[in-house]
């Protein structure tokens, strides 16, 4: 069994921050793929059911973001797992809008939710690191994450989440090269059906023929006339 879970802050204000993406991606799995309502447990919400014949939890933290890894502590210990039996879904800014990456272990490269995570139960989960893109000077990264996306994201945003909930089954199953392929056919789906782009119809059209010159004597001219 794997215990999903999705980072984020709790609350109506927080719920459409580039922050939490994580909650949107677990809300999106859960919808799609029939999990039951949310409960509150572990410090948490929580949605418990199955992929097929795998089972999964999904898990929301409610202690907000610097707290994470207490909720997932709990819930890891209820269910007696390990951490290489947890995946976390958390916003990235080292990574461009739109971009999805897979990764085992690591640091946690100043996010408070991973830092919390490695204080409690250790780097040696796996992440997904859903880009959210950066603000382009560190000292803005804290108003830029606690800020809504913005309209223009929309598009991109909802191919991610569809994405990996498309994806999800495989995460259930420690699959992470079909959890990428799945991810990556809604980002970028083939343009054809052979993956291939079609060009004809953006060709340039053919010339015209260029006409044969008329070799025709002024009298045979005058004669064709009157034919």
């Amino acid at each position: 069994m794997k215990l999903i879970v999705g980072l984020g802050n709790p609350g109506a204000k927080y719920s459409k921050n580039r922050h939490n993406i994580g909650f949107m991606a677990l809300d999106r799995i859960a919808a799609d793929h029939g999990f039951p309502a949310w409960k509150s447990k572990h410090q948490g919400s929580l949605s418990e059911g199955r992929f097929g014949a795998d089972r999964a939890v999904l898990l929301k933290p409610e202690t907000f973001m610097n707290n994470s890894g207490q909720s997932v502590q709990a819930a890891m210990r209820f269910h007696k797992l390990e951490p290489a039996d947890v995946v976390v879904l958390h916003d990235e800014i080292d990574l461009a809008p739109g971009k999805v990456k897979h990764k085992i272990g690591g640091g946690h490269a100043g996010h408070n939710g991973l830092r919390s995570l490695h204080a409690h139960i250790g780097p040696d989960y796996a992440r997904v690191r859903l880009g959210v893109g950066h603000p382009g000077h560190k000292d803005a990264v804290p108003a830029y994450v606690l800020n809504d996306f913005a309209k223009s994201d929309d598009a991109w945003l909802d191919d991610v989440l569809r994405g990996v909930s498309d994806g999800a089954p495989f995460l259930a199953t420690g699959d992470a090269a079909k959890f990428m392929n799945a991810v990556a056919l809604r980002i970028n789906p083939p343009r054809s059906g052979t993956g291939q782009k079609v060009a004809a119809k953006t060709s340039a059209p053919a010339p015209a023929p260029e006409p044969e010159p008329d070799t025709r004597s002024p009298l045979q001219k005058l004669m064709e006339r009157f034919r």
